[in-house]
């Protein structure tokens, strides 16, 4: 009997806040997940390189998780201490997890963009890609992403339990229009970040004394 599916949340989390958490928490619920692991990057291939080192995000990645039910924290990618690939988190996982569906979620735009990432072609060998977005938005897939969707897709939400890798599912989730960057300028310019990020997480930015310094 297959398993339960596990989700799976890769960011810098540079800091992790409400707009990462409230998705993970809409799409366990709704697809009933067996848990939604945070995985931070170590160093992401297409972004600059986060402000705060590696064992900062993962205290506050630590911090939010320990406020949900359902969410755990996975730094396999910090451990690598080099660029962190997602196909390659996804085989290891599968390796640990041989009859488990994966459920690696990201965004619409992500899904857009997914034939510049590396080794693209082989993420649904092992996993499924759950893809929140907008409700009642449908953007216009270029060629590639569109037969990848039309041989893929599925509306089915039970094929994610049934099957351990290969569906794109299109899952109506509200985005909260709330970024790390963000957050960073507001703390450098001395501003209040509370209710944007868990209130633990924030406390930890004040201790310590993250993204105080301006930007060079």
């Amino acid at each position: 009997m297959m398993k339960k599916a596990i989700g799976l949340l890769g960011g810098t989390f540079d800091p992790i806040h409400i707009g990462h958490l409230r998705p993970a928490i809409h799409v366990l619920e709704r697809l009933e997940l067996a848990e939604v692991r945070l995985l931070p990057n170590y160093i992401p291939p297409h972004r600059a390189s986060p402000d705060s080192a590696p064992e900062h995000r993962l205290a506050m990645v630590k911090l939010a998780a320990a406020q949900t039910p359902g969410l755990t924290v996975d730094d396999r990618e910090l451990r690598r201490d080099r660029p962190s690939y997602t196909v390659e988190t996804l085989i290891e996982l599968r390796r640990e997890f041989p009859r488990v569906p994966l459920c690696f979620l990201m965004g619409m735009d992500s899904l857009c963009s997914l034939d510049r990432w590396h080794r693209w072609q082989e993420l649904l060998d092992h996993a499924h890609l759950v893809v929140s977005h907008r409700p009642g938005w449908m953007p216009e897939f270029n060629p590639t992403i569109e037969a990848l969707y039309q041989a893929h897709g599925t509306r089915d939400s039970e094929q994610l339990h049934r099957k351990p890798a290969g569906c794109i599912y299109l899952i109506d989730n509200p985005q909260l229009d709330i970024s790390s960057t963000r957050i960073r300028e507001c703390i450098r310019a001395g501003n209040n970040p509370q209710y944007l990020l868990p209130d633990p997480v924030a406390d930890y930015i004040r201790d310590k004394g993250l993204y105080n310094r301006p930007v060079l």
